[in-house]
């Protein structure tokens, strides 16, 4: 739908696709979900048709993750602990962590891509089309060779929890899964975020990378070795801390550096759904104010 001057208006756009009826934010949901299953499908199979070049793909993808963890054993020739962590301790942090954001960079990396498509137009193409355009961006260039780091973060968890000195109980034992998905919910929420704002800063896909990429390595560190006021930050700021940092301190009987209340650890769900929430409210005001290419 154009607005007086001709220019495309997204907020008709989404006002003509909302379901008036009780059951309007399920059925588009559900569209959502459609469409996104679609999309992907349509490039898994694109994939697959050179399935030589995807296996190459994905063990360079597991290869070049799998030097950060490299890095951190050839450190630990040198030390016994860090941070007060020991190495499977922190195979542990970094396996939880390059897990959660494999799964979120898997289902929504390509939303660093907003920015590009607001800068040359082609988003104009996605708002035109009968599908959520939030299922179009998410699910564009779909990118199966990003198994390779879910793959490689899942190998060293299951490292260090093979050598990890822990009293494992049931509770224990269900944060594992627990605090994996609510990671992979927090990260894709900051993709989100992150893409909501390039609406207004088209060339901000750096600084969207800096939190998802840049808060996934910090996270494979011991929180210990990083200043409080950075702690903070990533707890009550973007509170990446939720994706590994407070539950694993729970699960290896480690201090928080903060004090925090033992309650906090086990809210990593509650987090994750609501900066989902918030990330869907920023995503829909971002869309509501582009005005096409230029704006």
């Amino acid at each position: 739908m154009a607005d007086a001057a001709g220019r495309l208006d997204p907020a008709g756009y989404a006002g003509r696709h909302a379901d008036a009826g009780p059951d309007g934010p399920g059925r588009r949901t559900t569209e959502s979900v459609r469409a996104y299953r679609l999309i992907v499908g349509m490039w898994v199979r694109s994939t697959m048709a050179y399935r030589l070049s995807f296996l190459l793909t994905a063990l360079g993808n597991f290869g070049a993750t799998a030097l950060d963890f490299v890095t951190i054993v050839l450190m630990f020739s040198h030390v016994t602990a860090l941070g007060g962590f020991t190495l499977p301790e922190i195979a542990f942090l970094y396996g939880t962590s390059s897990t959660s954001f494999g799964l979120a960079d898997l289902v929504m990396g390509s939303m660093d891509r907003l920015g590009r498509r607001v800068r040359d137009g082609t988003m104009d193409a996605l708002l035109l089309r009968p599908v959520p355009v939030l299922a179009q961006v998410a699910a564009d260039r779909f990118a199966l060779r990003r198994l390779g780091r879910i793959t490689q973060g899942l190998l060293v968890l299951a490292w260090s929890l093979a050598r990890l000195d822990v009293d494992w109980t049931p509770v224990k034992a269900l944060m594992l899964p627990v605090m994996t998905l609510s990671g992979a919910a927090l990260f894709g929420a900051v993709f989100v975020g992150g893409a909501a704002f390039q609406f207004w800063a088209t060339d901000a896909a750096e600084v969207q990378s800096s939190v998802t990429y840049g808060g996934n390595t910090m996270l494979q560190y011991p929180p210990g070795i990083f200043a409080r006021d950075i702690v903070r930050g990533v707890t009550f700021v973007v509170p990446l801390a939720f994706v590994n940092w407070l539950p694993a301190l729970y699960v290896l009987g480690e201090p928080d550096p903060l004090g925090l209340p033992g309650w906090v650890d086990f809210a990593s769900p509650a987090v994750a759904l609501l900066c989902c929430a918030l990330a869907g409210l920023a995503w829909r005001a971002g869309l509501r104010s582009y005005r096409s290419t230029g704006s």
